[in-house]
């Protein structure tokens, strides 16, 4: 597998950035601010993230997709190492990211990758997104906010 930059001649992957966030305008909005990088296997794209600078060294992390056939098989994992990674290497000082309270094996994932749970901004994808969002039997309502220090010793690789 390879995860690279996206060039800006090279058409994103819609259909598996919408699987992680159902607004296109949202997804558009985000792309014109940051870098896209997409894994591959051979020539399938089969992940993909985005890193959005928001403040002075500080990235966020957003939309961490992979797809549905190579789920489970700790790809997910490779691309949020590869982004952390990616952020030191820009000098950023901090990473952020934020998940729907429904998104439980997400959740897990980001805490398995360092990241320190930091906020909650409720009722966000209620104000957000015109449709309900249902994940894991649960309504997706409220953004658990995520960052990590990436100076700190403590990451788990």
């Amino acid at each position: 597998m390879s995860i690279d930059l996206l060039s800006s001649e090279q058409t994103p992957p819609m259909e598996l950035l919408l699987s992680a966030d159902p607004s296109p305008a949202i997804i558009k909005d985000y792309l014109t601010r940051g870098q896209c990088y997409i894994a591959r296997q051979e020539q399938d794209v089969i992940g993909v993230y985005v890193l959005l600078p928001t403040r002075p060294h500080t990235v966020e992390l957003v939309n961490v997709a992979v797809a549905e056939s190579h789920q489970n098989k700790g790809i997910g994992k490779q691309l949020v190492q590869h982004a952390i990674h990616t952020a030191q290497e820009q000098h950023y000082h901090t990473i952020e990211m934020g998940t729907g309270n429904s998104s439980i094996h997400q959740l897990a994932l980001y805490q398995k990758c360092g990241f320190r749970i930091v906020g909650v901004d409720l009722d966000f994808f209620v104000r957000h997104y015109e449709e309900p969002i249902y994940e894991n039997g649960i309504q997706c309502r409220d953004m658990i906010r995520l960052m990590q220090d990436l100076h700190s010793t403590h990451r788990q690789d």
